[in-house]
């Protein structure tokens, strides 16, 4: 996972954040039929919750459908879905904006995420085999190359690979796909927690501690490790609304 921002808000000057080319950028290959709505929605989506899009940008939809040589129609669906996640706030008189993060909806969100990767990392524990041991460690080695790289975008997409590898573990893949759905504003504001200093480490040592523990076969220690390293990220939250008040909602 999770970068926590319990413990500082000084921001290392040395990260990089691995810059990927927004939708209204340069146009792009758009499918066509059904499925470019879901295309836009999808790189929209995914701009949003890594930030690239900042929360109270406008949003265009003029600019958006000539960048996918599409009409509005397409665009304006991709819109009401993003709306409905609560990622965009449409104002009639005013336009389209990427809507800034709920406060209130973090901790139930987390909690969420927690009891259901509690139950992952449980179930990890007590069937991991070897094989699949050594693949949660070259993920840990793929997070410290990202860290040592100060490879942000990286860094985080390792961390979503080690948590969907421990689902996948579990022999429950479908816990991930549950915990993606409630987690999205989270990963907004984990985003934020990105370029703190010594974030990426300290997520990376608690991820280590995770492995040792299911390779430890010891589901309590396991669990015991993961609920720390969410917990965390819940107690971060107060540090990182004071550094970015205007990202934030009530």
């Amino acid at each position: 996972m999770d970068f926590n921002a319990g413990d500082s808000n000084t921001l290392a000057a040395p990260a990089r954040r691995r810059r990927r080319r927004p939708a209204s950028a340069a146009a792009r290959p758009a499918h066509r039929g059904a499925t470019v709505s879901g295309t836009i929605y999808r790189d929209l989506r995914d701009d949003i919750v890594s930030l690239r899009r900042k929360p109270g940008e406008p949003v265009i939809e003029k600019q958006i459908a000539e960048a996918y040589g599409v009409s509005r129609t397409p665009v304006r669906e991709a819109m009401l879905k993003l709306a409905d996640e609560g990622l965009v706030e449409v104002f009639p008189q005013s336009g389209t904006f990427v809507a800034r993060i709920p406060l209130k909806a973090l901790p139930e969100a987390i909690a969420i995420r927690r009891a259901l990767e509690e139950a992952t990392v449980r179930y990890a524990a007590e069937q991991a085999t070897g094989s699949q041991i050594a693949l949660l460690r070259a993920n840990l080695e793929l997070q410290r190359e990202r860290q040592e790289a100060g490879d942000l975008d990286g860094f985080h997409d390792a961390d979503e690979a080690f948590h969907a590898l421990l689902a996948e573990i579990s022999g429950y893949p479908g816990f991930w796909a549950v915990t993606q759905q409630v987690k999205r504003q989270v990963d907004r504001y984990r985003h934020l927690t990105l370029p703190v200093v010594g974030r990426m480490n300290k997520a990376l040592c608690e991820h280590a501690a995770i492995v040792d523990a299911i390779a430890a076969r010891d589901p309590d220690r396991a669990v015991a490790d993961l609920r720390r390293h969410l917990t965390d990220l819940q107690s971060g939250i107060p540090d990182v609304q004071r550094a970015n008040p205007h990202y934030f909602t009530s």
